[in-house]
């Protein structure tokens, strides 16, 4: 997507002007940021979701029993939704973009960015006065309102030890003081886009209220160390260790000293400064599953005659939502393809093909290499088919 292109997903702005001026920058309120915007789930199929067996979700309600905040986990039951208030409670539920096609289509109108950098799509909903309370998120954020209404409020920059409520399992700011100007009702298919550290406070203002939280990735300086770490420790022999061949008598045998201390600096300095190991940590890590049991591996190996065959009659392959791709080039010619935490040498125009988003059809067989690939990724299920019996609805309905 050409960066002076005007994208009416930012208001009119081009790519490179919200990048230059707005991300990670300040927040910006864009209204009817996709004016035709219909809610791909309903209340009762989110609900639904939220039952289910390993999907990420949470109940906030603002009046505990014991306390002025609750939050509970799922998966829930239908019993846990009759017994909720007719008001200020919210049902958040993670990575929808994994389980339902329509919403994962979402994250095509975001490719102006990295698409490693997306995260995933969190929905919520809330009956009027649903909020999780004035807080932080330290992650790039778009909320698009979905459904109803709901009125957001913004306190500014929050320092790291800003003080949070205790005794819950959220991070609500015990002070929240809203910034002059940043007020605003958002209606469907406004959306409002926040940097990392601004506080912010939304609250249901209508039935139904709908919101889709597009986040974005972004290691903590504590993940990378160790995370590369790690990497690092998996590819260094035994025999990389501390040593001390220049050796002089120590002036008192307890003490150490600083040439101790240049030879442990000298020794991890050269480990880490590897540009080739650095990349190949970074897209693993950037591509890496938000949960261990995705992708999930097909049952029978993919026979690459058989894949072939089914492209030249005009079946065509889908990236599994949630499944994570980028590459790195590596000379002119090939490169390392990412995908969901692995990293596979192949030619360069095939990485990008695969990491892009251009349809995987019949034409991928013109590059070399491509049937060799295609065939472990469909087995490992980074690749799929799509539905037979095109039902992509793969979600519990309950009522909400």
């Amino acid at each position: 997507m050409p960066a002076n292109t005007s994208l009416p997903l930012l208001g009119g702005l081009t790519a490179a002007q919200f990048l230059a001026d707005y991300w990670q920058k300040r927040p910006l309120l864009i209204r009817g940021a996709l004016p035709d915007f219909v809610t791909p789930l309903s209340p009762d199929e989110l609900a639904g979701l939220a039952c289910e067996e390993g999907v990420e979700a949470r109940l906030v309600e603002e009046h505990g029993r014991d306390a002025p905040w609750r939050v509970t986990h799922g998966p829930f039951d239908e019993a846990t939704f009759a017994r909720l208030p007719e008001r200020d409670w919210s049902l958040l539920v993670q990575a929808v973009d994994h389980y339902v096609p329509a919403v994962n289509a979402l994250l095509e109108a975001f490719h102006f960015l990295p698409r490693w950098r997306l995260d995933d799509v969190m929905v919520s909903y809330a009956p009027p006065g649903g909020s999780v309370g004035p807080h932080v998120d330290q992650y790039d954020v778009f909320l698009l309102q979905g459904s109803g209404s709901r009125h957001w409020q913004l306190g500014g920059l929050v320092a790291d030890d800003a003080p949070i409520i205790a005794g819950i399992d959220l991070r609500i700011l015990e002070r929240f003081e809203v910034q002059p100007g940043e007020d605003w009702l958002l209606e469907p298919g406004d959306m409002l886009y926040l940097p990392p550290g601004i506080a912010h406070h939304g609250v249901s203002r209508s039935e139904d209220c709908m919101t889709f939280s597009v986040g974005f990735r972004a290691l903590s300086a504590d993940e990378s160390i160790t995370s590369f770490a790690d990497y690092l420790g998996e590819q260094l022999p035994e025999s990389r260790r501390y040593a001390d061949p220049d050796l002089a008598a120590p002036l008192h045998p307890g003490e150490i000293d600083d040439a101790a201390l240049a030879r442990i600096r000298a020794l991890i300095l050269d480990t880490l400064d590897d540009p080739a190991q650095l990349t190949q940590w970074f897209g693993r890590a950037m591509t890496q599953p938000k949960y261990p049991d995705h992708p999930v591996a097909s049952e029978h190996a993919t026979e690459v005659d058989t894949l072939v065959a089914e492209l030249q009659d005009g079946a065509v392959l889908e990236r599994t939502p949630g499944s994570r791709f980028a590459y790195r080039g590596d000379g002119e010619t090939r490169a390392t393809l990412f995908v969901d935490g692995d990293g596979i040498d192949c030619p360069l125009d095939l990485a990008r093909w695969l990491a892009g988003d251009e349809p995987l059809d019949a034409r991928l067989l013109e590059r070399p290499e491509a049937a060799r690939l295609l065939a472990p990724l469909l087995d490992r299920g980074s690749l799929s088919w799509p539905s037979q019996d095109g039902d992509d609805d793969d979600y519990r309905e309950d009522e909400a």
